[in-house]
């Protein structure tokens, strides 16, 4: 392991194979935004748009820094770096969490319960999150000690790690309340199987790659020599990471989720935002 990851061609052509991916799953995104504008131009930005929207614009960030990555380096002041670096996680975050926000409105007006609060609540929990870590990075490049510095550092991967699993617990969560209401419906239900395989598969994916970033993240905070991502030094720990938290999580759930609105008819169209 240790050989490999001293390897340098290793570490040129993983960062170039990790950006190709990003862009190919920001291509697919794209592509899937167009063909919902072309399909339902008439509704402006709907929650299945904004998620494709987000998607691309994450895999572009990620796709560009990943080809730029030695540039990186020697970027100043630090905080730039360290924006680039974990910005897209961010973004990823409040992508993915979108859908449990949808599905929280879909559960709450189900049960007649209130519904109006959990869009304030979602925009007020990003901007904690992104707010919190604005003020570390901060921290990082202006703290006055190398001790505060490290500090700093230690707290926003901890900050990180506690955000992914509160958003794996939100999947679980929401996920797994729509998935048992949707079990309720009758069989004859028209599309009732196909449903409770879509909210199944998304929830134990995203959950399951939120998990996944949250423990890597915690134990880079804890070992950085050996266990840092983001570094140069750590091809395959990079690779694994982003294949695992993001890359193969954000292409199965492009995937399930590819079936377009239906074509608006004189009646009017229904939105089916969970698709």
């Amino acid at each position: 392991w240790r050989n490999l990851e001293k390897n340098d061609s290793l570490q040129i052509y993983s960062n170039y194979g990790i950006g190709g991916a990003y862009g190919l799953i920001g291509l697919v995104a794209f592509v899937q935004l167009i063909r919902l504008q072309l399909r339902v131009p008439e509704y402006g930005w709907t929650t299945q748009k904004v998620f494709h929207l987000l998607n691309c614009l994450v895999s572009v960030l990620r796709c560009s820094v990943f080809f730029f990555r030695p540039a990186l380096e020697g970027l100043h002041p630090v905080v730039t770096k360290l924006m680039l670096l974990d910005l897209p996680g961010l973004l990823f975050f409040t992508t993915y969490t979108l859908l449990v926000l949808f599905w929280a409105e879909i559960y709450q007006q189900a049960r007649n319960l209130p519904a109006a609060a959990l869009r304030p609540t979602f925009l007020i929990i990003n901007l904690v999150v992104y707010g919190v870590l604005a003020g570390l990075w901060a921290l990082i490049t202006f703290g006055k000690t190398s001790d505060v510095q490290e500090l700093s550092y230690t707290i926003s991967n901890l900050w990180l790690a506690a955000v992914f699993m509160a958003a794996a617990a939100g999947f679980l969560l929401y996920g797994g309340r729509l998935f048992v209401m949707l079990q309720r419906f009758p069989i004859e239900s028209r599309g009732r199987r196909k449903k409770l395989a879509e909210v199944g598969l998304v929830t134990s994916i995203c959950a399951g790659c939120f998990t996944f970033r949250a423990v890597v993240i915690a134990n880079s905070a804890i070992d950085r020599n050996d266990l840092e991502v983001d570094m140069l030094g750590h091809p395959l720990l990079n690779i694994a990471y982003y294949a695992l938290g993001e890359i193969i999580p954000s292409a199965w759930v492009l995937y399930i989720l590819r079936k377009l609105p239906p074509k608006r008819t004189h009646q009017g169209y229904q939105q089916i935002p969970s698709q």
